[in-house]
This record gives structure tokens, C-alpha cells and sequence, in this order.
């Protein structure tokens, strides 16, 4: 699913008023769409871990569809009232270009919000009851359906980008949550038959488990509009905005094996020896990705995408490269993070969690500050390295409030094959 952002950043790149499109889409349309979805992310661990019995996938059904369509209807008047020119204008200040080309992209998104919260409720319960394949099947699905409608885009080449863009995702996530609907039929009979949890979930008990994650998402989410408005806050704003959305597609690829990580945690860690073999998987496959993306980024290859790939006009090639050079300790980070708050979250101790979203959120403003206050910098290496920061203050915090329960799951019994 990572490659679906560089995928549309780079069709996008070659059609009309490219960097005007990419900051709008970049720096407007996505940002305000993350946000507004922020609720419903979290979706996926809460189904994981809580539905275990066909009682407590019905109830978190319900919850799902309630939130899904309330957060449509707001995305909805967001993009048809004065409230987006108040976001875009007063709180991203963003320049005058995006405004209508971002309005229109964000209209076409509209189905993004309800697709992501029905399909990660459907890919968790796959995921606890051992049907982890579909969740990439589902993928695909949203993968063909999003590169169909890019294709016809750059066939036509008369489709506005943000327009583009938003209906290559809104489809995408609509096609995704349609099959993830599908699909589930083949696990409803585990489900069934699956012996009621120990303590019933009610609302109540899904409130105290779910709320601190929703404010996590939505907090972990402010990263996009604040990283937005900064830029539009420092000098060559439409440019670096542009520059900054091919970047975060990138990072979102060399992040990926992270954020599939937490929800592997949360399913395995039941498992017997669960956390030492985790463990070395994270060490491991930190060191893996990072030399990856450490080799990507300080090679012709970075440059290679910017410029074939990416379509990024030649001056802005070297800017994107050190961006994404500032960027690459994240892969390294990305892994800790799931690990960390993975264990919290099996322990259903998901306060923590909240608190290292607000460490992120406050390492990246003091960044960001700086970078605005000084004007010494371009605002995409600013935004780089703040989202690395960022980063790092949200691992080490996770590291610390997660060692009560790291110790009381590596204890391994005798006899118990250990990796």
C-alpha cells in the first residue's frame, strides 16, 4: 500500500500545473483528509484485540459504521463550507494557488474516511483469526482499482491532479472495503464458533480501551497540517510543499514494515516465547530496512526516482534527496515504535501510547519553530527533520513506558523452543 502515494505523486508530476497539484494534494487535500480519518485508524489494532468472539465483532461492527459515516458527513462539510477556507487560509496558510484546486481534490476523497474504518475493522478480525493473507489480498484490490484510474488519467491527460488524486484514492479505499466485506464471509463461521471472551466488551470497556488510541491517531495525525502550515510559513512555500509531498510518499515506503508491525504484535505476543522472538525481529529488521533505505538514499538511485520516477523538475531533484536523507533514521525507529507500543496495546494498557503521540507532536513544534523563527533553511529539510525528531522522542518514550510490560512477557517456560 506504501507505493500508492509515490504512485500518485508521480502521474501527477506529469500533468498540467504539476507543482501546484502536488502542494495542493501534498500540503491541503491529504492532510485535512488524515485528520479528519484520524478516529478511525486505530480500528485495526481495537479489532485485533478485541474481537474475539461473534458478540464483540457485532458490537464493534456498529461502533464502525456509526464513526465511519459521522466522520464522512464532516469531511463533507468541511470541503463545501467556509470551514476549509478558514483551515486552509488562517491555520495552514497556505498560498492562494491550492485553495480551489485542493477544495475540489477533497471533495473527490470524500469516500476515504468510511472505506478506511469498514476495511481495518474487517483486516483486524482477519489478522486475530489467523487469516493474515486476505489483509494483502485486500490490498491488491485497492491497488488495481487506484492504478486503473491513474492509468486513464495519464491517457486523457485532461483530468485536473487534485481531482486525479482524490478519486484514484476515494475509489481505491471504496474497492478495498467492498472486498474486505466479501471476504470476511469465509472467517464469519470462526467467529461463530469461537468460545465467548472471559469479559464481555461493552461500550463501556471499548471506551476505555479505544479513546486513548483514537486521540492518539487524531493527535499523530496533527504531524500532516502542522508540517503543512510551517512550510507555507517559510520561504518558497509552493515549491517546498510540493517537493515535500514526493518526499513523504517515499518515507511512507521505507516506513512501511513498521507500521504493519504493530498489529503483528498484538495478534502474536499470546504466543508462547512471543516476545523474545519478536524482539530479535525487530533488531533484525531494523537493520535491514535502514541499510536499505540508507543505500537508496545516498546513491544515483534516490536521484534516479526523483527524476524519472518522481518527474521532479532538476532543480528540485537535490533538494528531495536531502530531504529523504534526513528522513532515513525513521526506518530504523518506525519498527521500535510498533514493537514498543504493540506490547502495550496486547496489554491493553493503551495510555502510554497517547502520551508518546504528544511527545511527537511537541519535538516536531519546537522543530518547526525554529525552522519558521530562523528562515534559514528550505522548509522541506525543516519538515525532514522534524518528522525524524519526532520520531525518535515518540520511540524512546514508548521504550520507557513499555518496560513494566516487556518484563512480564519475557519470562520463557522450560522446554519451550525459543528463536
Amino acid at each position: 500500500m506504501s507505493i500508492e502515494l509515490p504512485a500518485i505523486n508521480a502521474i501527477v508530476a506529469r500533468l498540467a500545473n504539476p507543482e501546484v497539484n502536488l502542494a495542493a494534494y501534498g500540503g491541503v487535500v491529504f492532510p485535512i483528509a488524515l485528520t479528519i480519518e484520524a478516529p478511525v485508524i486505530m480500528l485495526l489494532a481495537a479489532s485485533t484485540a478485541l474481537s474475539r468472539d461473534w458478540q464483540s465483532y457485532q458490537r464493534l461492527k456498529r461502533i464502525t459504521l456509526w464513526m465511519g459515516g459521522l466522520l464522512t458527513v464532516l469531511h463533507v462539510v468541511v470541503a463545501l463550507t467556509p470551514i476549509y477556507d478558514f483551515i486552509v487560509n488562517v491555520i495552514l496558510g497556505a498560498p492562494a494557488e491550492v485553495l480551489e484546486p485542493g477544495r475540489i481534490g477533497l471533495l473527490f476523497i470524500s469516500p476515504w474516511t468510511f472505506g478506511i474504518a469498514y476495511r481495518r475493522f474487517q483486516q483486524g478480525t482477519m489478522i486475530r483469526f489467523g487469516h493474515a493473507r486476505m489483509v494483502g489480498e485486500i490490498t491488491v484490490v485497492r491497488l488495481i482499482t487506484v492504478s486503473v484510474v491513474l492509468t486513464i488519467g495519464i491517457i486523457v491527460k485532461t483530468i485536473p491532479g487534485t481531482v486525479l488524486a482524490g478519486l484514484a484514492q476515494g475509489l481505491g479505499v471504496s474497492s478495498e472495503a467492498i472486498y474486505a466485506g466479501l471476504r470476511i464471509r469465509k472467517v464469519r463461521s470462526e467467529i461463530k464458533q469461537a468460545p465467548p471472551a472471559e469479559t464481555p466488551l461493552t461500550l463501556k470497556r471499548f471506551a476505555s480501551f479505544y479513546i486513548p488510541l483514537a486521540l492518539t491517531s487524531s493527535l499523530w495525525l496533527l504531524w500532516q497540517p502542522l508540517i503543512s502550515a510551517a512550510i507555507s510559513r517559510m520561504p518558497n512555500p509552493l515549491e517546498s510543499l510540493a517537493v515535500w509531498s514526493v518526499v513523504t510518499g517515499l518515507l511512507f515506503v521505507f516506513r512501511s514494515p513498521g507500521v504493519a508491525f504493530n498489529e503483528a504484535v498484538v495478534a502474536l505476543m499470546e504466543s508462547p516465547c512471543a516476545y523474545r522472538v519478536l524482539r530479535k525481529f525487530s533488531w533484525v529488521s531494523s537493520l535491514i530496512t535502514f541499510g536499505l533505505a540508507l543505500g537508496f538514499a545516498l546513491t544515483p538511485l534516490s536521484r534516479l526516482w526523483f527524476t524519472y520516477l518522481a518527474s521532479l523538475k532538476a532543480q528540485f531533484v537535490p533538494v528531495a534527496v536531502i530531504a529523504v536523507v534526513l528522513g532515513v533514521p525513521l526506518t530504523f525507529i518506525s519498527i521500535y515504535i510498533s514493537f514498543y507500543q504493540g506490547t502495550i496495546v496486547y496489554k491493553e494498557k493503551t495510555g502510554p501510547v497517547a502520551e508518546a503521540v504528544v511527545i511527537f507532536l511537541l519535538s516536531m513544534v519546537v522543530v518547526l519553530i525554529v525552522g519558521v523563527a530562523s528562515e534559514a533553511f528550505p522548509g522541506v529539510f525543516v519538515a525532514s527533520a522534524a518528522y525524524t525528531i519526532a520520531h525518535l522522542g515518540q520511540g524512546l518514550w514508548l521504550m520507557v513506558r513499555s518496560r513494566k510490560q516487556r518484563l512480564a512477557l519475557k519470562d520463557c517456560p522450560s522446554g519451550v523452543l525459543q528463536v
